[in-house]
């Protein structure tokens, strides 16, 4: 493992580590946040496209492809409305602990993985962790009746929503398209979700996001997500970090979406509630080590 390799598996840390926050930062409706993020990751992954020479899929790889990026713009959509809910700081944790939870029983049940007893027990142990950490990063020092609400519908919400983040890793698996011919029509799934919804918010009254500025501004949260998603690429190809390394590596985004939401977006904790989140995310991350490496 090279130091060039570490440096690109840590590209998600930048890119999904700032994407929440950037995109919070910069507001508007989740539509607007939507559209945007779909729209600049288009033009980023068409970018890619065009520089490499890539071929376009076709058949069910196409299909397939395009369902995995409506997949996770479905779930990316949860995920904003739930960032105005709770705020980015204590959403991230909790929508980071379902996708590796979700992750990780999808391999289990229908890849095989964690073969043998010894291997479900410490996998089980870990996913026990990962939602102990979730539990941690949301604790509350002073208790409200009206936060708690909103943080047990921010988390239904969430869990809602893993079903698309399973859909963006899942779809793409049922073909045999690698991860850089899927990611312009990921893009084009992502889009396509955007405007749609647009439309929808529109013909039931609300403004057009098409034709709202905010929505344009988000196309630079688009370019972050893209960076972290063509970087993860990259660094889980088997020459470069691996699969596994190149998983746990882009893990640690929840350590600094999480962060730098508390620190930018005013989303104060208390001193002993900054203590208790920073320990969520430790054992979030080991627990995340634990499950790709058994």
């Amino acid at each position: 493992m090279n130091t060039v390799a570490i440096l690109i598996g840590l590209g998600p840390l930048i890119g999904w580590g700032l994407f929440p926050t950037i995109a919070s930062k910069i507001g508007g409706r989740p539509v607007n946040q939507i559209l945007g993020t779909a729209l600049g990751t288009f033009i980023f992954a068409l970018a890619v496209f065009l520089f490499k020479g890539l071929s376009m899929p076709t058949g069910m790889d196409l299909t397939f492809s395009i369902i995995s990026g409506i997949g996770w713009a479905s779930a990316q959509l949860i995920t904003f409305r739930s960032f105005t809910m709770v705020g980015s700081s204590r959403a991230m944790p909790i929508t980071t602990a379902f996708q590796l939870l979700g992750a990780s029983l999808w391999g289990v049940i229908a890849l095989g993985n964690w073969p043998g007893t010894n291997a479900k027990i410490i996998g089980g142990l870990a996913l026990v962790l990962i939602i102990i950490g979730a539990s941690m990063t949301v604790w509350s020092e002073h208790k409200d009746a009206s936060n708690s609400k909103k943080l047990r519908e921010a988390v239904i919400l969430l869990a809602i929503g893993e079903i698309g983040y399973w859909a963006y890793s899942a779809a793409p698996q049922a073909t045999h398209i690698d991860g850089m011919h899927a990611f312009l029509p990921q893009a084009i799934g992502m889009l396509i979700v955007g405007v749609v919804y647009s439309i929808f918010l529109a013909i039931k009254g609300e403004k057009l996001a098409l034709t709202e500025g905010v929505s344009y501004r988000h196309i630079f949260s688009g370019f972050f997500f893209a960076f972290a998603a063509l970087t993860y690429l990259i660094s889980a190809q088997p020459n470069m970090n691996g699969l596994a390394t190149g998983f746990i590596l882009s893990q640690t985004s929840v350590v600094l979406a999480t962060l730098t939401g508390i620190w930018f977006l005013g989303q104060k904790k208390t001193r002993r509630e900054m203590q208790i989140t920073v320990l969520g995310l430790v054992l979030i991350l080991v627990a995340a080590t634990v499950t790709v490496l058994i």
